[in-house]
């Protein structure tokens, strides 16, 4: 898996003037990978970070952004100033483009978005892209890659804060959710609408209660609850 990923990888950045590298804006630094931007940079190829999603971050944090494009897919916003982009780093009349990026952070929605048609097909479910495609928009020709995970990353409090790993896939769903707690820091609270605690194993028993998952005998099920909180967070119903 690992050598079949890189080699992939390392075909995409040889074939393209520039790179795009597909960021979630909720966790920007935690979703570059560090990998892939060093073997952009040793090739001397162009990279262009994109904070994909900005519609699930304040304004505020909005501008915290910087040296990098940030677009949301589901409302258009930024794809034009992409595309501009692009073309002015264009060392010719054509140009490659090598799209990478962590499994779930829109690779295929950014092409979508480029194209203005579904060329790429999309799915929420991480790691869906297996192989590599091309797309031709005009001028540009974009090549999508399968997600690239940094191989050696077992951190899943990372992998699920990004998307890259969905709550079916964890092996310890309740410490994720409550990480995740405690970085949103009073976002999944408001969410489910529960009172603030000190605790975060009570925050995550209030939780489960609020949505009745109860195992036998009444006991809050804070395994399923986690994974409903995880699940809601990947999904974007938690900003």
């Amino acid at each position: 898996m690992k050598r079949s990923y890189w080699r992939i990888v390392g075909k995409i950045i040889s074939k393209s003037d520039i790179i795009l590298e597909i960021l979630d804006a909720r966790n920007f630094e935690e979703s570059r990978n560090e990998e892939v931007e060093d073997k952009v940079k040793r090739r001397g190829k162009k990279l262009i970070l994109v904070a994909n999603k900005v519609d699930l971050i304040s304004k505020k944090e909005q501008k915290k952004l910087k040296n990098c494009v940030y677009v949301s897919t589901k409302e258009r916003k930024g794809i034009g100033i992409l595309r501009q982009k692009i073309l002015s780093l264009a060392p010719r009349h054509k140009v490659v483009v090598g799209v990478v990026g962590y499994p779930n952070t829109g690779k295929s929605s950014v092409i979508n978005s480029l194209a203005g048609r579904h060329k790429a097909k999309t799915s929420p479910k991480s790691g869906f892209t297996r192989g590599y495609q091309y797309i031709r928009i005009g001028r540009i020709l974009l090549i999508d890659t399968p997600g690239v995970f940094s191989f050696g990353e077992k951190d899943d409090v990372k992998l699920a804060l990004i998307g890259s790993k969905d709550q079916t896939r964890l092996k310890d769903p309740e410490f994720v959710a409550l990480k995740l707690i405690k970085v949103l820091k009073g976002k999944v609270e408001e969410f489910y609408k529960i009172k603030d605690e000190k605790s975060y194993e009570k925050k995550l028993v209030l939780i489960a209660l609020k949505l009745r998952k109860l195992k036998k005998g009444n006991e809050p099920n804070t395994i399923e609850t986690a994974k409903i909180i995880i699940k809601d967070w990947q999904k974007g119903k938690i900003r």
